[in-house]
């Protein structure tokens, strides 16, 4: 059998594979599609990887490598894509999501990601994936983003700065949250009432103690915003980055400063 004669063969069973998925490749996919068994299927696909059509993302779930990619290790174009298989219970967020709504102008190589379980960085495909935990539910402000067919959740203005309120690691830092909130502040789509709707359903203190002490400092939000912030109030106090030392205390915020802070509001 010719080398020609293969490569067609190959392109059919591919292409017929792939017209009964969603573009992203599965053994049981492969074995209903092709009327194989698990056990040939699984062979069929990782020969078609050590070939170049295919990538394996993780065990049992592969991409195609579309046919103009002369390097199938460099990162794929829409890493997105490999979320909801990667963490079907995750959502796209932080500093990634904020580059997404035009919060930030700043572009960040790695992809934030928030999923149940723990803190951890993830390689695949030629990409990092930082995962955070995933602060209150998953039910409220998501949109949905389609890369190609793939379905993938990515949280909405107001989710994504709640989000990061509650984990500033997923700014990544205060500082990037604050300028995130500022553009969000100017901005024409601005829904302070929203913002802190999506506060109270986190359930963390510490984010209305972050939220009302910046809205404030900013002069960005109305007193009807800032008084819901302030009845919202748990007892004891938070750290405005927990990740920093943060020996000075403003009171009327139950909030930790850092000496940065300190020095910048002349206090």
């Amino acid at each position: 059998m010719g080398t020609a004669f293969r490569s067609s063969r190959t392109r059919e069973e591919l292409a017929t594979v792939l017209r009964s998925t969603d573009g992203w490749i599965t053994v049981a996919d492969a074995a209903i599609a092709l009327g194989l068994d698990r056990k040939s299927a699984a062979k069929r696909l990782a020969r078609w990887t050590e070939q170049g059509w295919l990538r394996r993302i993780q065990r049992g779930h592969y991409a195609p490598i579309p046919l103009e990619r002369q390097h199938p290790e460099a990162p794929l174009e829409e890493p997105w894509a490999v979320v909801p298989h990667l963490l079907p219970d995750g959502y796209v967020g932080g500093w990634t999501a904020a580059h997404h709504w035009d919060l930030t102008e700043q572009v960040f190589r790695d992809v934030c990601v928030f999923a149940p379980g723990r803190s951890r960085r993830v390689d695949r495909a030629g990409s990092t994936f930082v995962v955070f935990p995933a602060p209150g539910e998953r039910s409220f402000g998501m949109r949905t983003h389609w890369v190609g067919s793939a379905k993938v959740l990515v949280s909405d203005p107001e989710r994504t700065l709640v989000d990061m309120l509650d984990t500033p690691r997923a700014g990544p830092g205060i500082q990037q949250v604050v300028d995130c909130l500022e553009n969000y502040a100017r901005s024409s789509t601005a829904h302070f009432e929203r913002l802190v709707d999506y506060a109270g359903r986190i359930g963390n203190g510490a984010v209305f103690k972050r939220l009302g002490f910046l809205l404030e400092e900013g002069h960005h939000a109305t007193p009807e915003i800032l008084a819901i912030c302030r009845r919202s109030l748990t007892k004891g106090l938070a750290k405005l980055d927990p990740a920093i030392h943060c020996p000075h205390i403003v009171s009327r915020w139950r909030l930790r400063l850092p000496v940065s802070w300190v020095d910048r509001r002349g206090d």
